[in-house]
């Protein structure tokens, strides 16, 4: 399973209304934490679940689910979070 796959498994809990993940590790050659293997992501997710968080308490909120690939797999994530009003 592809990571991105991966993530969006995890990221299925939150119960998104929509998704979507971008892989920008290929701009990022060269650098520490993608010469780990480690990728770098673009996230943009809106969820119900968001609702009366501020953006810390959502970045943490995805950061739980991400769990383990937080540690190992994900060098960098950039998140955008919004509930569905915020669309």
């Amino acid at each position: 399973m592809s990571r991105i796959a991966r993530m969006q498994e995890l990221l299925a809990s939150l119960q998104p209304s929509h998704i979507e993940i971008i892989d920008d590790s290929s701009q990022h050659a060269g650098h520490a934490g993608n010469t780990s293997g480690a990728g770098h992501y673009r996230l943009h997710i809106v969820s119900t679940c968001f609702s009366g968080l501020n953006i810390l308490a959502r970045q943490r909120m995805i950061y739980s689910v991400l769990g383990e690939m937080m540690q190992h797999e994900i060098h960098a994530l950039s998140i955008n979070a919004l509930t569905p009003e915020q669309i």
